[in-house]
This record gives C-alpha cells, sequence and structure tokens, in this order.
C-alpha cells in the first residue's frame, strides 16, 4: 500500500475456496494458535486482519452477547503469552535453517499480535514505541535541517512567484493524466511491469488480477489480495492521477509488489510446505514492513538507470496525450522531492505523540512535505488511522535494498538483485533479521 491503504473487505470475502491446512509438527501447533488469535483479535478490530484464506471454521463471528461483554483482553493477552513460552521452548531445538526463520517470523508475528491486544485494551505507546513492537524495527528521527536542504536544491527548479507548494502543485499539474486516459495508462503500465517480472521470476500458474476504480479512499491504490494466486487492484480516482505514478503503483501492488509476494508466499508456503500462519495477514505487524519494503523496492529493480523514464517518455506520454519531451524536467523535480516522503512520517511522530497539534502538523505537511492541502488532509487521516504505519513504506524501502545489496553485493549484476529479492519474497522474514549480520 504506498498508497495509504483502508482494509475493510469482510472477512469471509477474503477466504479461498480451498484452504491450506496445518500440519502436525511442533511449530505448525502453534502455527494454527497464532493463526486463530489473530482471528479472534481481528473480530473485535475491523480492518486489523487485511487477507486470510485458511479453514473457513476458524473464521470468529461475534455474536451480539460478544459483543456487549467487551473486548476480552486478558483472556487473548494469556492466550498469546502462552503461545509466545511455547515457543520460545521450541525455538532451542534442533531445527533446520528454515525452520529457524519460521520459529523468528511467528515470535515476531505473535508479539505483534499481542501488542495489539494491549492496544486495544487501552494502552498508550508512543510512536517508536508501537513501531517497533508492531513491524519490528524504528525509523530515526531526522532533522528540520535535512528537509529545509532538500527544499533549497529543489527552488532553482521551480522559479516564479508564489510558495515552492504552490509551484509545485502548478508544475505538477501540466503531468496529470486526462480522466478518460487513466485506465489505458495504468493498463499499460502494469503490463509492462508484469512482463518484466517475469523475465526474472516464475509466479504461481494461472495467477491473475482485476483493476477497478474507486473513489472517497484515504489512499491512492490498494491490493486486495483473495487467495488462489488472484487479487483485486483498485485504484482512487479521488485526486487526480500524475503521469509518473501509474508505474510506481503497477509494480508497488502488482509486479514484484503486493500480488506476486502474496502469490508466492502461498504457493511456495502456505500450500507448498503447509505451514498456515501465511494463510493469514495481520496489517499491524512485522511482515507489512516486508511487504511495503519490498513493493517499493521492485520498480528499480525493474526498471534499471534511465529505463523507466524511457518507458514513460516512449508509451505512457503519448497514451497521456502528455508532451514526452517534458518528461525529463518532472523526473529531475520528483528525485528531489522523493526524500521528503520522510518529513510526513516526522509529521506523523510528532502529531501523534502530542507535540504538534493538527493544524501544525498540517503546516508542516505543506512547508516541508510540499503536499496540497487536499494531500494533506488525506496524510493526517491516514496517519489517524494507521499510525505509525507509514515507516514500512520508507524505511522498509530502505532495510530492504540495504539487504538486498548486502547479500547480492552492491555492484552485482541485476539478475543476482533479482535472485536475492525472490529468496525474499518466498521465504519467512523479520525485519530485524534482515538487519543482522547473519540473516
Amino acid at each position: 500500500m504506498k498508497n495509504k491503504f483502508l482494509l475493510l473487505l469482510p472477512l469471509l470475502a477474503l477466504c479461498a475456496e480451498a484452504s491450506p491446512t496445518a500440519g502436525s509438527g511442533p511449530l505448525d501447533r502453534l502455527a494454527e494458535g497464532y493463526v486463530k488469535l489473530a482471528l479472534e483479535v481481528g473480530a473485535y478490530s475491523p480492518g486489523y486482519i487485511d487477507a486470510y484464506y485458511g479453514p473457513r471454521e476458524w473464521v470468529v463471528t461475534l455474536d451480539d452477547a460478544s459483543l456487549r461483554r467487551g473486548f476480552p483482553s486478558a483472556a487473548l493477552g494469556e492466550k498469546a503469552d502462552a503461545l509466545l513460552r511455547e515457543l520460545s521452548a521450541a525455538a532451542k531445538k534442533d531445527l533446520s535453517p528454515m525452520e529457524r526463520l519460521r520459529a523468528v517470523f511467528l515470535e515476531r508475528q505473535l508479539m505483534a499480535v499481542r501488542a495489539q491486544v494491549d492496544v486495544l485494551a487501552g494502552k498508550k505507546l508512543s510512536f517508536d514505541q508501537e513501531s517497533r513492537l508492531f513491524y519490528d524495527a524504528v525509523e530515526p528521527a531526522r532533522p528540520q535541517s535535512e528537509f529545509d536542504k532538500a527544499l533549497a536544491e529543489l527552488e532553482p527548479l521551480l522559479p516564479g512567484p508564489g510558495s515552492l507548494s504552490e509551484r509545485l502543485a502548478s508544475f505538477r499539474r501540466e503531468f496529470h493524466v486526462p480522466a478518460d486516459k487513466v485506465t489505458a495508462v495504468f493498463d499499460a503500465a502494469i503490463a509492462e511491469c508484469r512482463r518484466r517480472t517475469l523475465q526474472h521470476i516464475g509466479l504461481p500458474a494461472g495467477e491473475s488480477f482485476t483493476a477497478a476504480y474507486v473513489k472517497d479512499k484515504p489512499w491512492g491504490a490498494y491490493n486486495w489480495y483473495k487467495g488462489n494466486a488472484f487479487s483485486l487492484i483498485e485504484i482512487n480516482t479521488d485526486l487526480p492521477m500524475r503521469i509518473d505514478t501509474p508505474l510506481r503503483w503497477a509494480a508497488h501492488e502488482g509486479y514484484p509488489g503486493h500480488h506476486a509476494y502474496n502469490s508466492l508466499l502461498e504457493e511456495k508456503l502456505a500450500i507448498g510446505r503447509g505451514w498456515i500462519e501465511f494463510t493469514v495477514y495481520p496489517l499491524f505487524s512485522p511482515q507489512s514492513l516486508i511487504a511495503e519494503g519490498t513493493a517499493n523496492y521492485g520498480i528499480d529493480l525493474l526498471f534499471p538507470g534511465d529505463e523507466r523514464l524511457e518507458f514513460e517518455r516512449k508509451v505512457l506520454y503519448p497514451l497521456a496525450g502528455l508532451d514526452p519531451e517534458k518528461a525529463g524536467r518532472l523526473a529531475r523535480v520528483e528525485k528531489l522531492t522523493h526524500g521528503l516522503i520522510l518529513a510526513g512520517n516526522q509529521a506523523a511522530r510528532e502529531y501523534l505523540d502530542g507535540r504538534m497539534s493538527r493544524e501544525e502538523a498540517r503546516r508542516w505537511l505543506e512547508r516541508y512535505g510540499l503536499e496540497t492541502p487536499e494531500q494533506a488532509e488525506q496524510s493526517l487521516r491516514f496517519y489517524e488511522t494507521y499510525r505509525s504505519y507509514a515507516i514500512n513504506y520508507t524505511l522498509g524501502e530502505e532495510i530492504v535494498r540495504a539487504y538486498v545489496e548486502r547479500i547480492a553485493g552492491a555492484a552485482a549484476a541485476l539478475e543476482r538483485k533479482w535472485q536475492v529479492f525472490y529468496d525474499l519474497l518466498t521465504t519467512p522474514r523479520v525485519p530485524s533479521g534482515l538487519t543482522s549480520e547473519h540473516p
């Protein structure tokens, strides 16, 4: 979701027709306990379960009496603690390298479920405390001087009257895709992302997606993974789509992003190994940082060097009826503004921790994030709903990039980087494991 997702699909709609079943080993039993616990917590927290395609009979439906009794935080907390104790004991046994990765994955995911129980019970966590418990990582705070420097570098590229934010908004309007061209442009973008992805990695036979165009969402695009290697990719048309957006969204939501990642986890782990824990995806969990980080990094693997700019210039600009000669200037401006995404995370931390008012955070987003008032409002809605989830896009990409380049070698051939990336998509991983010297 680099695109600020809201998760509202009914749980049953996410269950595949033919669900994987749990195995009988010690980790398999604990994995089953994790899945059932996550589903139970999710029953009290709409949107917490991002996807589920395990056994239908495990889905928790609350009746009116259960809802009147309220959230059973003590009971659910005890379940989580018991599973964590058993998992700690099981992890001390002689496990294969893959089983050890699996044990660590289960531990971090369970810790995140335990934290969600505490939050639902009313426990207050700071932005950084929450991100460590939910996402196994903390993004460093950036000084204001870092953003001031980025703004100063951008100034010469956008001369004229008005604030820098106003000048940037005016400049970007030249690159809006006409509404009647959006479908054709996005279709071409995702077709090219799929074609390039399949040149490097194999995906499940018959994998597919459907694209839909929606309104009134606090995110730009979203992948709803349904199981059986099928996704619904929704594109929000509330705000105009800029010409450099379709490839980013197609790579992030589709190939080699969320659709590819979820399809491979289902094929290789949920079905291939019978690891039932990969049939459920709690949104507030370390898996999200891996998912968002790989989805953001993937576009650089697809389009190394100037290949992205060339494809946009030769294919997407003409489809949108825009002047390809302006493509280079937009690319230079957007490269400089990319780092300002971190200004949004800084605003989220300060606002949610009570050091900024909502109005101060809005002004910060307009000044340092160079967001329009409409964009700033959408960002604030996202932060209020998903809180520290924002770090998964920025820190997630940073962690994934560093990991791939460390394991493959920074100067490695592109194909070697794809090999490391594919391994990351098909094995149990946690953020702290990617930053370790011994992954």
